[in-house]
């Protein structure tokens, strides 16, 4: 009853995430799930690791930590993991985005940045997107107390390059600059290389996309030894086991099977290119995406229309009925066989 509500929740409008549909038979390309099964070194580690459910996990999480650190090339300390990238990014709303000076973040990005900031306080302003929905740093040089990019960028899938984030973080030594990067494993250039040479910077990396864990709930964070303690601090005062012990011993296997991730990452980037030519010979304007999923629009059809007509047939795209994106779909790139039955789909509704 919402006479006992706080005043906060009063104010809130939840995040509002991709359907879980409980029917069997869809064609599920509307979460950007990864299409393939997970590592099968991930699936053994977590069945092994059954054994010690009796007991409360690493704290710490000490192994994952030291596996994300030797794939990234920082120190263990410089490593926060967290229940899920959402978590990590709501520690850090609350550990390190407590200013006068607002948040700055693009007008069209992740849907949960302007939700977080009103569930802590934070201020914040968007910062539009060019023509091109790409993001133009220049376009940050307002005032504010940080930046927070999505890069790629989501729903777009659009990327900045490495050397464009360098230059932001050198540009703006005094505000810590949050890039992430939950879809940066299927082309684009990693900010994690950065993170010695920049006190400000905080990179933020999920396992469910590339790793296909996204049901396991593992996210992580890097960046230089003060930004880390300021999260292990919050963390440690809400909850001191956020990954269970099936979490870490699976998030750390997979990370260590370089070979499944490099099969499976090929097999997902081959079928966004042959998405996007499909797409393109249908019509689409499909912008250059370097995630996981397009972002198209039919400048016959109505991004809406499209999307109830896919849904009718058996398949699940997301639709988001926004300003300056209300006709375009994001699609996820599923298996070859997934992609094939969606443009034949389409054909047919156009």
């Amino acid at each position: 009853m919402s006479r006992f509500w706080s005043p906060l929740v009063h104010t809130l409008s939840p995040y509002v995430p991709g359907e879980q549909p409980k029917r069997d038979g869809l064609i599920k390309l509307n979460t950007n799930e990864n299409p393939y099964p997970p590592s099968p070194r991930a699936l053994a580690a977590i069945a092994s690791a059954t054994e010690r459910l009796r007991l409360y996990p690493d704290p710490h999480a000490t192994a994952l930590r030291e596996a994300i650190a030797a794939r990234t090339g920082v120190a263990p300390d410089e490593v926060f993991v967290g229940n899920g990238s959402d978590e990590v990014l709501a520690h850090t709303f609350q550990a390190l985005l407590k200013h006068d000076a607002p948040l700055l973040f693009p007008d069209i990005t992740y849907s949960f940045y302007p939700v977080y900031c009103r569930l802590y306080g934070v201020h914040h302003e968007v910062v539009p997107l060019d023509d091109a929905m790409q993001i133009q740093p220049a376009d940050y040089r307002r005032p504010g107390s940080a930046i927070l990019l999505c890069n790629p960028n989501a729903p777009t899938g659009v990327a900045l390059p490495r050397a464009a984030i360098a230059a932001l973080i050198a540009e703006h030594p005094d505000r810590l600059v949050i890039v992430d990067e939950a879809y940066v494993d299927f082309g684009a250039e990693s900010a994690a290389s950065l993170v010695k040479r920049h006190d400000n910077l905080l990179v933020i990396q999920t396992l469910s996309k590339s790793r296909a864990l996204a049901g396991l709930r593992v996210g992580f964070a890097i960046g230089q030894r003060p930004l880390i303690d300021a999260l292990e601090r919050v963390k440690d005062s809400f909850n001191s086991y956020p990954l269970d012990g099936l979490a870490q011993a699976g998030a750390a296997a997979a990370i260590a099977d370089d070979a499944w991730f490099t099969e499976t990452r090929g097999r997902i980037i081959a079928s966004r290119e042959k998405l996007t030519e499909s797409l393109t010979a249908l019509g689409f304007d499909v912008l250059p995406s370097q995630a996981n999923f397009v972002f198209a629009r039919h400048p016959g059809h109505r991004g809406a229309d499209l999307a109830a007509g896919l849904r009718e047939r058996g398949v699940l795209v997301r639709h988001f009925q926004k300003p300056r994106i209300a006709d375009f779909l994001r699609i996820t790139v599923g298996t070859e066989d997934e992609c094939s039955q969606l443009i034949a789909l389409l054909r047919e509704l156009l």
